[in-house]
C-alpha cells in the first residue's frame, strides 16, 4: 500500500507545484514522473533497510539462485530508475525499464503471497490486490514511456 500512496501523493503534489508556477512540473506527464520516481525511491530504499531486507530475501522464489544478491540488484535498479525518471532525457527509457522490472519481480510477489511470507511482520499483499497494483504501476510507467 505504501508504494501506491507514494505514487498518488507524489503525483498530486508535483501537479500542484506545476499549477502554482513550477514550470518543470506543469502538466500531468512530468507530475507522473515525479510520483513514480517517489514510489521507486520508497520501494528501492526498503531493499536495504534491515527490518525489511530479510523478509524481502524470503520473498524470492525458492528456485532462484542468490536471493540476497537479487534483492540488492532490484533495489539498486529501482533507485537508478527513479533518478532516470527525473531526467527528461532518460525518463522514457527509465520508465520502460522499470515497467519490465515490475513484471520481472511479479513472480516474487506471487510466491510470497502463496507461501505466506511476511514483510516487517505484516502478511504479504494478497494476490488479487497485488496484481491490480502491479498492473497500475506498469500502466503508469507505460504512459510515461509512450506518452506526451
Amino acid at each position: 500500500m505504501a508504494p501506491l500512496i507514494a505514487l498518488v501523493v507524489g503525483t498530486a503534489l508535483a501537479r500542484l507545484a506545476g499549477l502554482v508556477g513550477v514550470a518543470a512540473l506543469d502538466g500531468w506527464h512530468p507530475a507522473l514522473r515525479v510520483g513514480l520516481a517517489l514510489m521507486f525511491v520508497v520501494t528501492g530504499v526498503v531493499h536495504f533497510v534491515p527490518a525489511y531486507r530479510a523478509d524481502m530475501v524470503r520473498m524470492v522464489p525458492p528456485g532462484l539462485p542468490r536471493p540476497e544478491f537479487l534483492v540488492t540488484l532490484t533495489g539498486v535498479l529501482e533507485l537508478v530508475g527513479a533518478v532516470g525518471l527525473l531526467v527528461p532525457a532518460t525518463a522514457r527509457w527509465a520508465a520502460g525499464g522499470l515497467a519490465l522490472l515490475v513484471l520481472a519481480m511479479f513472480p516474487a510477489n506471487v510466491s510470497a503471497a502463496r507461501r505466506g511470507v511476511t514483510l516487517a511482520g505484516r502478511p504479504a499483499t494478497p494476490l488479487v490486490p497485488r496484481t491490480v497494483e502491479q498492473v497500475f504501476f506498469v500502466t503508469v510507467a507505460a504512459v510515461i514511456s509512450f506518452g506526451a
